[in-house]
């Protein structure tokens, strides 16, 4: 891991010093004095590094980490949800039945999963705003800027045979560069049955007490067999104390801390209610569908689950917007403050984050509709537009290509194409009629059908969405395969309805995307970086980015909390709390433990010449620390100053919610899976030798 001096303005910071255990820090530029000094452990270099090079991005929206040198992979049972998905049958639903492979030849192959790892960071401020200066215009900056991005992207994967990209951090006021290693052969070796790795389902989700081994082990294969890893995590096998010091590793998705009150406002105004009206009518479509049949449950099972998760993060997200003390702790402009900027008087960053919000609230919906796609939710759609854009990008020189279709992102692309994961007509017309009939109901729907009157007035929603996905075979690997290599005479000459679908829409997608970059991304950048720079001087150093989905590390220690009600809440559950819960529940979905686990249960306490068979009820089931985590983190490894792994972070509490725009202490709490719980799903349920063996035990 290259370590360097950060130049001043990486270290701007947009909002209030850290306090008690907060940050998702980098890790070159972690909090040690902080650590030294409220906690006397010394988070040295070697030690960031090791845990950093541990810690892996599971695909396109979780966290892991290796926990053998033989490339094992500790991660969530719902982070690795989709693969268990994509290799069920009707035969045999994974998701619920789960899964253990007895030896490497049993391990499965996941298509199209890859795991990366951060091997590489590097400041390049300077090097992508070379060239812009103080009066150059947004829109011009961001062309520059984009140029620049492209050239050190395509010079560091060629140095350095690493996948190279380029994270904006502080909202523009600094970029950095991250190298990943990337394993694209993952196989999975063991996940718990369904009710128990999610163990009170949409109930239970973002509270606590909690009972889930959310828990999942994949592998990583190289040239055919396991990797061989350097950096890894050892297992714990001691256990961990109330009020210990514990870190978690992983990639947070993203956090709005920086943001000025009238962006959390638009966030709240705009950007939460639109989100949750998507998310509650898709629940209620994937619902009714899934309660149909089983088969129908098992094919539905994923994005079901997903859209549930991402309707109650956004409940509880919007209402921490809703609470005034909230949005008080940002200074909100003067309404004369507002407005326009006068030659005597050029407009303050604020201001500047002010107008570009303001053309964004026109911009926004119709945007996410037509470039964000969620008016053709469907993957068959997305893999259409994937290879339509493709064929297209791929003629121009690399500066000049949409980021997603830059030389050093193309073989993640390609691999994603022609992966063979299942797709099913059925659901892919159900979201398809789903979306198209949400887009025929909004403000804007008028203007879209204005921009694309060959689409929109000749027929329903759902005869629409069933002609183009019964009618295409882009589902098929091979005609997928020929169109990637046809370039852009393959797509020209294609009469499949799905991919000239594509082709229509995507001149208004993209025009759409230039107005939604030079009208709004481009001017906040702007806005933010001056933000930043003027705040450095007041902020000084002890800061931490807004979470971007690179590698980042929080500090906090096991600690319960009292709730609204004045109880105290332990920071542990126990596997006789499990069976506690669900007598509560009387046994009824989901609160029904998996069979096995209840044949495991002995119906008393197991006397000292009993066999050992029976799980143990003071088990250690999962437990709360004051880390600081959001959407993202899922999957993180919880490590002890030891650097061993002590348990998986797989939620937070409703108090963590609001996480995204301030974080607290006082009941905000980061929600895992212990590994003791883990080691005795193996031991008791699986009766496995050769897990425990690779960890240690």
């Amino acid at each position: 891991m290259k370590r360097i001096l950060f130049p001043l303005l990486i270290l701007a910071f947009t909002f209030p010093f850290a306090v008690a255990d907060e940050g998702m820090w980098l890790f070159d530029a972690a909090p040690k004095q902080q650590i030294k000094e409220k906690y006397n452990f010394d988070l040295t270099d070697e030690w960031l590094e090791h845990v950093q090079k541990s810690t892996c991005r599971f695909g396109r929206g979780g966290s892991a980490s290796f926990v053998s040198s033989q490339g094992l992979i500790l991660t969530n049972h719902h982070v690795g949800a989709r693969q268990l998905h994509n290799l069920s049958t009707p035969e045999n639903n994974l998701l619920v039945n789960g899964f253990y492979a007895k030896t490497l030849a049993e391990e499965l192959k996941c298509s199209g999963l890859e795991v990366l790892v951060t091997m590489l960071s590097e400041d390049v401020t300077a090097k992508v705003n070379a060239n812009v200066k103080a009066d150059t215009s947004p829109e011009e900056a961001r062309t520059l800027r984009n140029a620049n991005i492209a050239a050190l992207e395509k010079e560091y994967t060629e140095k350095t045979g690493l996948r190279c990209e380029v994270t904006t951090l502080f909202q523009g006021g600094a970029y950095y560069l991250y190298g990943y290693k990337v394993y694209n052969d993952i196989r999975l070796v063991w996940a718990p049955e369904e009710s128990i790795g999610s163990f009170g389902g949409d109930p239970d989700n973002y509270e606590f007490p909690r009972y889930c081994v959310d828990a999942s082990f994949f592998r990583a294969y190289e040239n055919g067999v396991p990797a061989k890893i350097e950096h890894f995590l050892k297992w714990n096998h001691d256990g961990i104390k109330d009020g210990e010091l514990v870190f978690v590793s992983g990639f947070p998705g993203r956090t709005d801390r920086a943001f000025t009150r009238e962006h959390l406002e638009f966030q709240r105004d705009v950007f939460f209610p639109w989100r949750l009206q998507k998310l509650f009518r898709r629940e209620v479509v994937y619902s009714a569908f899934a309660n149909r049949s089983l088969e129908n449950q098992r094919r539905i099972a994923d994005d079901l689950g997903a859209v549930q998760n991402y309707r109650k993060r956004a409940m509880g997200q919007l209402a921490g917007l809703l609470t005034p003390a909230l949005l008080d702790t940002k200074t909100p402009l003067d309404r004369d403050i507002k407005r326009q900027a006068t030659e005597s008087q050029p407009q303050q960053p604020e201001q500047k984050v002010y107008a570009a919000l303001y053309a964004r609230d026109d911009t926004y919906i119709t945007y996410d509709l037509l470039e964000g796609a969620e008016a053709f939710n469907s993957q068959t759609f997305r893999i259409a537009r994937n290879l339509v854009r493709l064929a297209e990008e791929s003629e121009k020189p690399n500066a000049d290509r949409l980021p997603e279709f830059r030389d050093d992102r193309l073989a993640s692309l390609k691999a994603s194409l022609l992966s063979d994961t299942p797709i099913y007509d059925d659901v892919e017309i159900l979201k398809l009629t789903d979306s198209l009939t949400m887009l025929r109901t909004v403000r804007d729907y008028g203007f879209i059908a204005a921009n694309l009157p060959n689409l929109f007035h000749k027929e329903s929603p759902k005869n629409m969405a069933s002609r183009l996905i019964r009618g295409s075979r882009i589902c098929d690997v091979e005609v997928r395969k020929q169109l990637m290599e046809g370039g852009r005479q393959a797509i020209k000459a294609s009469i499949d309805p799905m991919i000239r679908f594509a082709v229509e829409v995507d001149g208004s997608a993209r025009s759409y995307r230039k107005i939604y970059e030079e009208n709004v991304e481009a001017p906040l950048t702007a806005a933010y970086a001056e933000l930043a720079k003027q705040r450095f001087e007041k902020l000084g150093t002890r800061v931490y980015p807004d979470a971007t989905f690179t590698i980042r590390l929080s500090y906090g220690t096991v600690k319960g909390y009292k709730d609204d009600d004045g109880n105290d809440i332990p920071p542990f559950t126990t596997i006789a709390g499990l069976f506690e819960r669900a007598e509560l529940q009387k046994f009824k979905e989901p609160f029904d433990p998996a069979q096995s686990w209840n044949d495991a249960r002995h119906p008393r306490p197991i006397l000292p010449d009993e066999k050992e068979d029976w799980l143990d009820m003071a088990v250690p089931f999962n437990f709360v620390t004051t880390n600081d985590i959001v959407g993202g983190n899922s999957g993180s490894p919880v490590i002890n100053t030891r650097g061993e792994v002590v348990g998986c972070a797989f939620d937070g509490n409703a108090y963590s919610l609001s996480n995204n725009f301030v974080y607290t202490e006082t009941q905000s709490r980061c929600v895992s899976v212990h590994v003791a719980v883990i080691v005795e799903t193996l031991k008791k349920i699986n009766k496995d030798e050769r897990l425990l063996t690779e960890l240690g035990k």
